[in-house]
């Protein structure tokens, strides 16, 4: 997939320099990365969106002056077009759950492997998002046992064709738009077509508020 992707500029946010260099190393490796660029704190990387706004954000939660929550608001706020995949060691779903409704694209361990890092990127360029089965899975149960916070106002149901449901279902298990092709025996397109079918019908923000549309209405198969 790689060969169809141009060269582009990936940024990094996160306290501690060794892991960026760590990182950085590992992405200097991809054969579509051109430039990589760091940041330290937020207000440093701010002022380098400004400049030049990076293809992709890698974001750790952890950070000494403000957590990645709030980074992530402030700068999706100001950069709406951000893509941005999560890094960190918290894995609890609480975490995965509260950054995908946010905005992030994906959400990937700090101790994730260089193929998976590949994939998702090359990914979150395609489509705009990577769910991977942890992703999912988390989502689901947020919904199925939501914290006791005010409940937003709940989407009707809407009719689905059989098709929909199915690319549906497929997303909700963290399925990517070539494996959903694959599935269906249909064009990679035809399933990007399907897909964003399903956020205008449902009014989904994106492929997290499909799969809490989904659960909340049980559109999910056994």
């Amino acid at each position: 997939m790689s060969t169809s992707i141009a060269a582009i500029q990936i940024a990094l946010l996160d306290d501690h320099q060794l892991f960026r260099q760590g990182m950085r190393y590992i992405l200097q490796a991809l054969p579509f990365v051109e430039e990589v660029v760091e940041a330290g704190e937020l207000a440093e990387l701010q002022v380098l969106c400004r400049q030049r706004l990076p293809d992709i954000l890698l974001l750790d939660l952890q950070m000494p002056n403000i957590d990645g929550t709030e980074a992530a608001r402030q700068l999706l706020q100001e950069f709406p077009d951000l893509r941005i995949i999560v890094l960190s060691m918290f894995s609890a779903d609480k975490y995965i759950t509260q950054m995908m409704k946010l905005g992030a694209r994906s959400y990937l361990p700090k101790d994730v492997d260089q193929d998976q890092l590949r994939t998702t990127i090359e990914e979150v360029l395609s489509t705009g998002y990577y769910f991977t089965p942890r992703i999912s899975r988390a989502l689901i149960r947020g919904v199925q046992h939501p914290e006791r916070t005010p409940t937003p106002t709940q989407p009707d149901l809407v009719q689905l064709t059989a098709r929909e449901h199915e690319v549906l279902n497929l997303i909700c298990k963290g399925c990517t738009a070539s494996e959903i092709a694959e599935k269906l025996f249909i064009s990679r397109r035809t399933a990007e077509g399907h897909r964003q079918k399903l956020l205008e019908k449902t009014h989904a923000p994106n492929a997290a508020g499909l799969v809490v549309y989904a659960v909340r209405h049980g559109l999910l198969d056994n």
